[in-house]
């Protein structure tokens, strides 16, 4: 059993991570940040939580680049092949579900 207070975590480095689960090789991570990501795409599905700040997610559709500001309780969920870059508003802390090993 463990209990998180999202709200407390912090890092030393942008994106560092605190790796709640792993179920069946599906990672549950909480992240710390201040810093814009890379534009990556994962190996698999990917769902974010934005449950501090806020976040400027970008991702591409059809070629388009197109954008939309995820805050508090706010999910966004990259299906595969969705290629997309989080530049966060400040600080902000990101729950990430993803395969294992995902970029």
């Amino acid at each position: 059993m463990k209990i998180i207070r999202s709200k407390s975590f912090t890092a030393d480095r942008a994106w560092a991570a605190l790796d709640i689960a792993n179920m069946n090789g599906i990672t549950t991570r909480l992240h710390w940040t201040d810093q814009p990501y890379k534009w990556h795409i994962n190996d698999g599905q990917e769902v974010f939580v934005v449950l501090d700040g806020q976040v400027q997610m970008r991702y591409r559709e059809e070629g388009l680049e197109k954008e939309t500001l995820l805050e508090v309780g706010d999910i966004f969920y990259a299906s595969v092949g969705t290629e997309h870059v989080a530049h966060p508003l400040g600080v902000a802390r990101i729950l990430v579900i993803e395969t294992e090993g995902s970029v």
